[in-house]
């Protein structure tokens, strides 16, 4: 149950507003202008999925989702609403696992290059379809001479050495390609580097059948600590690529289930979409139409449903519109844009309901188990029971040291790649080139040495009579008379 909904400022009694765990995995939005109560829809929509064995991952751009891992406390803004809605305050804690791909406290989540494959590598650093190529070549040419692509450090190496000693073997098996092309490659590469990409790359690769465990019952509420790579979108556009695929690759096929085997919160959406290729967006549009039968619900979450591609938005069944703002013209025409997103009713006048919604209320228009459109309604959100703010250092500090999976991703796997192959080759070789130059200068100072003795008064006398024994010997010396 979401919420109750409103009819002319009133609320209408007991017409609840329900979400089907059926439909879940058509995907949904959740959207308006800030301070609006998007925040606290995702807290109530994640602890209620938990509550019914539906395991969720969070991104949590903001860092004030914390919170959910612990008790609500007594609230007079909570307590009103809860009374508005004829529920119970049955304050409760939720089962949270805290995951980070920076130094932040949590769960380290890896990926290494070659799973993250040619293809998907190329749509996030933007390459054009020869850049594609080289990079391809590349990894048909490491997976042949067994050369383990694990981290960026691999990846960088490779396509340095590609233009210097390995041009001849590459071009020999695969043909010709530009040196322009590997230097651009390698910028991009660097680019996502610098956004703090290395600390993803790498061993021990975080298993997404991780995501489905469950605590008593309860679904675990993952949330993907990403604060401080707001500000990186390539690397928070390559982790969500990654996920995706992933959790599509390993996922069987299940088609539509009673509820969803798991549901992905994406905060701050737009970051995804802002600098995002077209091949990065075709990517991410057939992966949401394809996910949802492996039992995989996909939520974006962001203040205008504009943020959002058309064509990925029309794959989303479930809308959640808090209130707009409306403080220039660019913003009436936003509310205008916005307000077309949701079909004909009699019932509300839309574009003023969307300024005139106060904070915790929203337009909802869901699926119901037929699959049908529901009416729009005015909704009147329910609080959660867990706490709204964030977590201490000491509470979150002890939620990580209890994680039951820490043990396994903590330690950082540096085995040999192919950055060791191919630097020990080459230390090998330079060995190699200096031992034979050494010998070289050794010959060579022996044969200077005996010709110095040859040339000196001695090595001269020496030489003539050495010469005179062997004439004569040949019968070839002077007869005495």
């Amino acid at each position: 149950m979401l919420g109750l909904a409103k009819f002319e400022l009133e609320n209408v009694e007991d017409a609840y507003v329900k979400i089907p765990l059926k439909m879940l995995n058509r995907h949904g939005l959740i959207a308006g202008a800030t301070g609006t109560g998007k925040t606290i829809t995702l807290q109530t929509l994640t602890e209620n999925l938990s509550k019914s064995g539906i395991p969720t991952l969070i991104m949590d751009i903001k860092g004030d989702l914390s919170g959910i891992a612990m008790a609500g406390s007594s609230n007079p803004r909570v307590e009103e609403r809860i009374s508005i809605l004829k529920l119970e305050a049955d304050c409760t804690n939720n089962p949270v696992e805290f995951i980070t791909i920076s130094d932040q406290p949590g769960v380290p989540m890896r990926a290494t290059i070659s799973e993250f494959g040619p293809i998907l590598l190329a749509k996030v650093l933007g390459l054009n379809d020869t850049q594609e190529g080289v990079l391809s070549m590349l990894f048909k040419y490491c997976d042949d001479r067994a050369l383990p692509l694990l981290d960026l450090k691999d990846l960088k190496e490779i396509l340095i050495r590609a233009g210097e000693e390995l041009k001849d073997d590459l071009q020999k098996n695969f043909g010709a390609f530009s040196a322009t092309s590997m230097g651009t490659i390698l910028r991009k590469v660097i680019e996502i580097e610098q956004q703090g990409a290395e600390n993803f790359f790498g061993e021990r690769s975080f298993d997404v059948e991780d995501f489905l465990r469950k605590d008593d019952g309860k679904g675990l509420i993952h949330i993907l600590r990403v604060a401080d790579i707001q500000d990186r979108p390539k690397l928070f556009s390559t982790l969500m690529l990654s996920l995706l695929a992933e959790v599509y690759k390993t996922f069987p096929e299940v088609g539509d289930l009673d509820k969803p085997k798991f549901c992905i919160f994406i905060d701050e959406a737009h970051l995804i979409f802002e600098e995002a290729t077209e091949s990065l967006l075709k990517q991410m549009e057939t992966t949401i139409k394809l996910i949802r039968s492996k039992g995989v619900g996909i939520f974006f979450i962001t203040q205008n449903p504009s943020d959002v591609p058309e064509s990925i938005l029309a794959q989303l069944g479930l809308k959640i519109q808090h209130a707009l703002r409306a403080f220039t013209a660019k913003d009436q025409k936003s509310i205008q844009l916005a307000a077309d997103n949701f079909p004909i009713t009699s019932y509300y006048k839309i574009e003023e309901t969307l300024i005139s919604m106060g904070i915790g209320e929203a337009l909802v228009i869901t699926l119901n188990e037929k699959g049908i459109p529901t009416p729009l309604a005015h909704t009147l959100i329910r609080p959660p029971m867990s706490r709204i703010g964030v977590l201490t250092s000491e509470e979150l500090q002890n939620i990580v040291s209890n994680s039951e999976i820490m043990d396994n991703y903590k330690e950082v796997i540096n085995r040999e790649s192919a950055y060791e192959i191919l630097t020990g080759k080459i230390q090998d070789a330079q060995i190699d080139a200096s031992s034979e130059e050494a010998t070289k200068e050794e010959g060579s100072s022996v044969f200077e040495r005996v010709g110095d003795a040859i040339n000196s008064p001695i090595g001269k006398i020496v030489v003539r009579e050495v010469t005179r024994g062997l004439l004569g010997v040949l019968g070839f010396g002077r007869r005495r008379r």
